[in-house]
C-alpha cells in the first residue's frame, strides 16, 4: 500500500466522522444514558440506608425539611457540624420533590457522579490526546477516547459505590473533578477557540466554572476542595511552563467573586448562630485534627492508598502504572513545546498525584478520601487505551513487554475474581449479623453466575492477548465483564446483604413506632446503628460496650427521666454484659441478631 492510498483512506475516515456528526452525538447521548443508568440508577432505592455514615447525613437532611432550619444541621437531637451543608441541602430538596425515601436520599449523589461522567466525555471528545505534539486531526481517536473514557469513569467500584450512597464524599469528589475539568477546558479553549458567549470567551467561561465548582466542593466538605484543585493547577502550569500565561488570561474578579458568593454566606450564618462551638468542631476536629492525628480509630501506613486504588479502579487499575509511564513525564521539554490541547494526560497525572500524596500524608486514613482521584486515573487509563486502539503497530523497546505483562496481570485478576466467585461459599465466614447469608447466596446461584462471568471475561482477555492483532481490544473484556457482573450479580447480592444486615433494624424501627409509650426512652446497646434514628424518626440514646464495661451504663439508667420503663434494642451479648436474664425483660420482637425489649430501669440498676 503506497503513501497516496494511505492518505486517501485517512481522508475517507475523517470525512465519515465529519459527515455523521449528528449521528455520533445521538449515539453518545444513548451511550451516556446506558452506562449512567447501569452504574447509578438501576435499583437505586431498592435497599435501605447503610450504617453508619449514610443515615447520619440523610437524617440531618430530613431534619432540615421538617424543621425548616436550613442553616444548622441536626442529628439525633444534637447539632452536626462535621460537614458543611451541601449534602443536607441537596438531599433535603430531593425529599421535597420525591418524598422521604431511599431513592430520594441517593439521587443527588447519583446525579453528581453522572455529571462527572458527562463532563469527562466532553473533555475527552475535544482534548483526548495521549501524546505531546499529537495532531488534532484524529477525530476518530477523540470520539473513541470519549466513549471508553466515560465508561471507565462510571464503571469502577469506587465511583459506583459512592454514587449510590447519600453522603458527602461524592459531592466533594464531583466538585473537585468538575472544577479541574472546567479549568482544563478553559485552558484548552483559550489556546484554540475565540467563540464568545454572554460577552465572554468560552475559555473564560470555563475558568469561571472552575471557581464555581470549587465553591460547591467547599460547601460539601470544606477547604480541602479549594486546596487540592489549587495545588494541582499550580503544579501543572509550572510543569508545562504556562503559569504566567494563564494567570494573565484568568478572569480573577469574576472567578473569585463567584467562589465567595457561593461558599461564604453559610459559614457566616452558622458562625453567627453557634460561634466558637462550630469553629472548634468543624475547623478544629474535622479538618486540622484529621490531618495531624488519628481520628475515629482510622490510622494507616504511608502506602495505605496504593492497594485501595488498585481495588477502587479494578479491573482497569492494572494498566495504571503503564498508562502513567506512557505519558513520559521525563520528556518535559516536549510537553512544554506542545499545544495546550494535548496536555490532558499530564494535567490528570498532576491531579492524581496531588490527591494521592496529600491524603497519604494525612494521619487519619479512610478509603473514601482518595475518591477524588478516580476520574483522573480513569482518564489516564483512557488515553493509554485510545492510543493502543489507534496505533496498530507495536512500539519498540521495552513497551511491548510491559504491555504483555500488564495483560497477563489483567487476565490473572479476572480469573482470580472468577475463582473467588466460585469459591465464595467456602471463603465467606460466619457473621452473626447475616446468619443466613451463605445459604441464601448458594440458593440464588449468584456465586456461580459471577464465576462464569469473570471466567468468560478472563478467557476472552487471554484470547485477545494471544493474538497480536487483537491485543488493542483487551479493554473490551474488562468492560463487558464488569457491566455483566455488576448488573446480574452485584446488585442482587447487595439486596441479599441488605435483607440480612439492615432489614431487621428497619422492621424493629417500625415496631418501635407502634410500641413506644409517651415519654419512654429508646436506647441502643452496643455499636450504635444510626439507621434507627432515621427509620424510627426518634432520638435514640446510645450506650456503648465501653459504657457497659466501665460503669457509665448504670449511671445512665439512674439519671434517665421519664417513665419507669425503657425500650432497648440490642444483641444478646450486650444484654448479658448487663447481667440480664430472659425473665428480667419483655421481648417485644426479635429480628436477626437484634431484640427489641421493654425493661424497668430499676431492674438494670439493681444489677450494678
Amino acid at each position: 500500500m503506497n503513501k497516496a492510498t494511505v492518505e486517501k483512506d485517512k481522508n475517507m475516515g475523517l470525512n465519515f466522522w465529519e459527515k455523521n456528526l449528528k449521528t455520533l452525538w445521538i449515539f453518545s447521548v444513548l451511550w451516556l444514558l446506558l452506562i449512567s443508568f447501569v452504574a447509578f440508577l438501576v435499583n437505586l432505592g431498592s435497599i435501605g440506608l447503610m450504617d453508619k455514615t449514610e443515615p447520619m447525613f440523610v437524617e440531618a437532611a430530613r431534619q432540615m425539611v421538617i424543621t425548616g432550619d436550613w442553616v444548622t444541621p441536626y442529628w439525633n437531637g444534637e447539632t452536626r457540624f462535621d460537614k458543611p451543608p451541601l449534602t443536607y441541602w441537596l438531599v433535603g430538596l430531593s425529599f421535597k420533590v420525591f418524598g422521604i425515601n431511599e431513592w430520594g436520599a441517593r439521587i443527588p449523589s447519583a446525579l453528581a457522579a453522572i455529571a462527572v461522567v458527562i463532563l469527562g466525555f466532553y473533555t475527552l471528545r475535544y482534548f483526548g490526546f495521549s501524546r505531546a505534539n499529537e495532531t488534532q486531526n484524529s477525530d476518530k481517536k477523540l470520539w473513541f477516547s470519549a466513549f471508553i473514557g466515560a465508561a471507565i469513569i462510571a464503571l469502577n467500584p469506587f465511583w459506583i459505590a459512592w454514587g449510590r450512597t447519600g453522603v458527602s464524599d461524592m459531592f466533594l469528589s464531583s466538585g473537585i473533578a468538575l472544577a479541574l475539568l472546567s479549568f482544563f477546558l478553559g485552558y484548552g479553549y483559550s489556546g484554540t477557540s475565540s467563540k464568545q458567549y454572554l460577552g465572554l470567551s468560552i475559555g473564560r467561561l470555563w475558568y469561571i466554572g472552575f471557581w464555581v465548582f470549587m465553591a460547591l466542593g467547599v460547601l460539601a466538605k470544606g477547604p480541602v476542595a479549594l486546596v487540592l484543585p489549587g495545588v494541582t493547577v499550580i503544579i501543572f502550569l509550572l510543569y508545562v511552563g504556562r503559569f504566567i500565561e494563564v494567570v494573565k488570561e484568568t478572569p480573577w474578579l469574576l472567578g473569585i467573586s463567584s467562589f465567595l458568593l457561593i461558599s461564604v454566606p453559610w459559614f457566616i450564618l452558622v458562625t453567627l448562630a453557634h460561634g466558637q462551638e462550630y469553629i472548634n468542631t468543624f475547623f478544629g476536629l474535622h479538618n486540622v485534627q484529621r490531618f495531624t492525628s488519628v481520628v475515629s480509630r482510622h490510622p494507616g501506613a504511608w502506602y495505605y492508598y496504593l492497594p485501595v486504588i488498585l481495588v477502587g479502579l479494578v479491573p482497569w487499575s492494572i494498566y495504571l502504572p503503564l498508562a502513567i509511564a506512557n505519558l513520559r513525564v521525563w520528556q518535559r521539554q516536549k510537553w512544554v513545546n506542545s499545544p495546550r490541547s494535548t496536555h490532558l494526560g499530564i494535567f490528570c497525572l498532576c491531579w492524581f498525584l496531588v490527591i494521592l500524596i496529600f491524603f497519604s500524608s494525612s494521619v487519619t486514613k479512610l478509603a473514601g478520601y482518595v475518591l477524588p482521584l478516580i476520574p483522573a486515573g480513569a482518564i489516564i487509563i483512557t488515553l493509554f487505551w485510545s492510543e493502543k486502539v489507534e496505533n496498530k503497530q507495536e512500539e519498540s523497546g521495552i513497551w511491548p513487554l510491559l504491555f504483555w505483562l500488564s495483560g497477563l496481570a489483567n487476565i490473572g485478576i479476572l480469573m482470580g475474581l472468577g475463582a473467588a466467585s466460585f469459591m465464595s461459599s467456602q471463603l465467606i465466614g460466619e457473621d452473626i449479623m447475616m446468619p443466613q447469608f451463605k445459604e441464601l447466596l448458594q440458593a440464588s446461584n449468584l456465586a456461580m453466575k459471577g464465576g462464569i462471568i469473570w471466567s468468560f471475561a478472563g478467557f476472552s482477555a487471554l484470547f485477545l492477548l494471544f493474538f497480536r492483532n487483537y491485543r488493542r481490544w483487551l479493554w473490551v473484556a474488562n468492560l463487558v465483564g464488569f457491566m455483566a457482573f455488576f448488573t446480574w450479580v452485584g446488585l442482587p447480592v447487595a439486596k441479599i446483604i441488605d435483607n440480612q444486615r439492615q432489614l431487621p433494624l428497619r422492621e424493629l424501627s417500625e415496631m418501635v413506632k407502634v410500641e413506644r409509650q409517651p415519654g419512654e426512652k429508646l436506647v441502643f446497646l452496643g455499636f450504635m446503628r444510626p439507621t434507627l434514628v432515621f427509620y424510627t424518626q426518634e432520638v435514640v440514646d446510645s450506650v456503648t460496650e465501653a459504657d457497659i464495661d466501665n460503669g457509665p451504663a448504670f449511671e445512665y439508667f439512674k439519671k434517665t427521666d421519664g417513665p419507669a420503663t425503657v425500650l432497648i434494642i440490642s444483641e444478646d451479648k450486650y444484654l448479658n454484659k448487663l447481667r440480664l436474664t430472659n425473665s428480667d425483660y419483655e421481648v417485644i420482637r426479635q429480628e436477626g441478631a437484634f431484640k427489641l425489649i421493654r425493661i424497668n430501669k430499676q431492674t438494670i440498676i439493681n444489677k450494678n
